[in-house]
């Protein structure tokens, strides 16, 4: 997960794993995104859920260069933001998209994992 790093929590996937498993997940990101457009007239709350869609993404494609900065504290902070915010996501368009709500909870059950080994590697620098 690092490159800058000799430490490896022993709980952490092998790296060959970790490209096919976000590959099948920004799938399901870009699905769920597509029917939360499709059905935005239908969403009460889409005014929050394209900008919590939008900040979670973002802060997505940040992480990678701040923890293999090993700024270990700053990325479990943007795990957060992701975790938190596309549940916020999925909550607010359950009523109305199922599917793209089901969608990310694998997304939100795997940062929430490497939230974990974020801070393993936070743990383990201090």
């Amino acid at each position: 997960m690092t490159f800058n790093s000799e430490y490896e929590p022993f709980f952490q996937p092998p790296g060959w794993i970790i490209g096919p498993i976000w590959t099948v997940l920004y799938t399901m990101l870009a699905i769920s995104f597509y029917t939360t457009i499709v059905n935005r007239n239908e969403i009460n709350h889409r005014n929050i859920v394209i900008p919590l869609f939008a900040i979670q993404m973002i802060a997505n494609l940040m992480w990678p260069s701040v923890f293999n900065d090993a700024k270990y504290l700053q990325s479990l902070l943007l795990i957060v933001v992701m975790v938190l915010f596309t549940t916020g996501y999925a909550y607010l368009i359950y009523d109305v998209n199922k599917l793209g709500s089901t969608l990310v909870w694998p997304y939100i059950a795997w940062v929430s994992f490497a939230g974990v080994i974020n801070a393993a590697y936070y743990l383990h620098a201090n």
